[in-house]
């Protein structure tokens, strides 16, 4: 079985395909984490997938309207926005204003990604006009930028600085300028296995897969 989720989900989700393993021995998942806009594109194009979970409700739409889904889109969890910077906030970062200063190098994601399109929205909330020194193709790849030193600060999810652990540092948005990220799961047309894909939908929305899922700082539906 092969499940395309977005890149914000790969410690969550992996940690559930062990789950999922343990309940069902013979079953062997397989990933593939990239951004959601890239996923949708892939599956209309014909790559085999079983599950699609997506960290946005517009390319989960894109899927429908495409008529490649198999069952109804169900929200699964939750996330919002916070601002990764390097281990002990050396540049001494307080929150989204101080990203319009053009002498730190601030990264983000490509618009087209759901993290960059949530950023966007971050910025126009507080009022603040940022231009970031490269758009990244996903989120795992701002978190790259920062975790190696090559970039002061990035907009990535609460839950990629949940992950990073001590090689990062979050600094919070404010829930009035913040984003919430709702992410969407549904068993595709195409899919090869959609018992075995009902079955790990299941897995991610019980009790199991929910303490999994905020484990790594996701929220409820």
């Amino acid at each position: 079985m092969t499940v395309f989720a977005a890149a914000s989900l790969t410690a969550a989700f992996t940690e559930i395909g062990d789950a999922f393993v343990v309940e069902y021995p013979d079953a062997k998942v397989t990933f593939n984490f990239a951004a959601s806009s890239e996923l949708v594109a892939q599956i209309g194009e014909g790559a085999p997938a079983d599950v699609f979970a997506s960290a946005d409700k517009s390319n989960m739409t894109r899927l429908t309207d495409g008529g490649n889904n198999a069952t109804e889109p169900e929200i699964f969890a939750t996330n919002v926005l916070e601002i990764m910077v390097e281990p002990g906030n050396p540049k001494g970062i307080t929150g989204v204003a101080d990203l319009a200063d053009q002498n730190l190098v601030v990264v983000a994601c490509a618009p087209e990604v759901p993290c960059g399109k949530y950023a966007a929205q971050v910025f126009e909330s507080a009022g603040v006009t940022v231009t970031p020194k490269s758009l990244e193709q996903n989120v795992k790849a701002v978190v790259g930028k920062v975790t190696l030193g090559e970039a002061d600060a990035g907009i990535v999810y609460k839950t990629d600085v949940t992950a990073a652990g001590d090689k990062a540092a979050g600094v919070e948005i404010p829930a009035a300028t913040n984003v919430v990220a709702e992410y969407p799961i549904a068993v595709t047309k195409e899919a090869a296995n959609t018992q075995g894909a009902q079955a790990f939908i299941d897995l991610v929305n019980s009790e199991q897969g929910q303490n999994i899922l905020a484990s790594y700082g996701f929220l409820a539906p």
